[in-house]
């Protein structure tokens, strides 16, 4: 489970990360098959890969000597019940500034 959406957020900012993330939802893969649809080395994937385990975006599962990564979907939970909580809250402010705006009401012009 993601340790915070602080995190959550930062390990997703960066580019790369955020294609791994979009090829795990669509099912397990491991280094060298993630490495090969992106345009970064197998070391930089693996690098990214901890970030985002770290972040508690992904796991891993060892298969002899490889890993083979997936999303963890309670991380995907959390981070989406955090954006609900903050879209709430962004529509709640926007209700309080419009409901004390009163509208300008048309003057008659007098003749």
């Amino acid at each position: 489970m993601a340790r915070s959406s602080n995190a959550v957020l930062v390990a997703l900012a960066d580019p790369t990360r955020e294609q791994i993330v979009r090829l795990l939802l669509r099912g397990e893969r491991s280094v060298g098959e993630i490495a090969e649809r992106l345009p970064v080395s197998r070391p930089a994937v693996s690098k990214h890969l901890r970030l985002l385990e770290g972040a508690g975006l992904v796991t891993f599962r060892s298969f002899a000597t490889r890993n083979v990564y997936a999303v963890d979907p309670a991380a995907l939970q959390a981070l989406r019940d955090e954006l609900d909580r903050m879209w709430e809250q962004a529509l709640a402010r926007y209700a309080l500034v419009a409901n004390n705006r009163t509208p300008k009401r048309a003057s008659r012009r007098q003749g």
